[in-house]
């Protein structure tokens, strides 16, 4: 409902106003947009969402493996924590052009970028959440000679879902604003280098429709990760 209000009064602020449409384009004039062939807007679509998706799900796996790991050495957190925490004080886009330099530009590079954005928060509520489970249950298991892998699969990993989740959802966003980085820097293809070019003529009915379509991508990967939540979390574990 609140959506189909702001799209309302962003037409009547249009009309009313009487506002140029290279300052702000009506809601018709942006869908409209789509009708040029020339932007290829599904190509561009596809490799935007390969590069957000990819990012993301490159940061899950590598991010709740790492935060295991260090659930389990406590040598190696002390050792590898510092540098990452480290790492994450970079300027993500401070590395874009270290990264077109070693791996030019594509697709590949700003997966990268989406994964450097996005992996960090996954691992710091991962290892938390694994920090959280009771001794006294990791106690009970351990004396019942079970296994490191039923540690983590009986105790450790329920109890730590909320906070995967919750550092899931906070990467979801991120995962798209390093996409989007990533091709505004340096990109052939996808939604930032379309938004790039459509600059050049003022065509502002056409960034409009590129940034609705980045948003969809981005709230598209956040409902999933919600849905993921709802299924394996109950309600009343479930973080913020």
């Amino acid at each position: 409902m609140s959506h189909l209000l702001l799209v309302a009064a962003w037409h009547f602020f249009v009309v009313v106003g009487k506002v140029p449409s290279f300052v702000l384009p009506s809601p018709q004039a942006t869908l409209n947009a789509l009708l040029v062939p020339n932007y290829r807007w599904l190509e561009n679509i596809a490799v935007t969402g390969i590069e957000i998706f990819g990012g993301y799900i490159l940061a899950v796996v590598i991010g709740i493996t790492i935060a295991l790991l260090f659930s389990w050495s406590r040598w190696l957190k002390m050792a590898v924590m510092p540098l990452l925490v480290s790492l994450n004080m970079i300027p993500k886009v401070a590395l874009g052009p270290l990264i077109i330099v070693w791996f030019k530009y594509g697709i590949g590079p700003n997966i990268m970028m989406a994964f450097a954005i996005c992996f960090f928060p996954i691992v710091l509520t991962t290892a938390r959440g694994l920090r959280e489970v009771e001794p006294e249950l990791l106690d009970l298991v351990r004396t019942l000679k079970g296994s490191r892998w039923q540690v983590f699969t009986k105790i450790q990993l329920p109890g730590a879902l909320p906070y995967i989740f919750s550092g899931m959802k906070v990467a979801a966003i991120l995962a798209v604003a390093g996409a989007i980085v990533g091709e505004f820097l340096g990109s052939d293809r996808g939604l930032g280098y379309l938004m790039l070019q459509v600059q050049v003529t003022l065509d502002t009915a056409a960034m409009f429709m590129a940034v609705i379509l980045i948003t969809l991508l981005g709230g598209i990967l956040y409902l999933m990760v919600l849905a993921l939540e709802r299924l394996l979390v109950v309600q009343d574990a479930r973080l913020g």
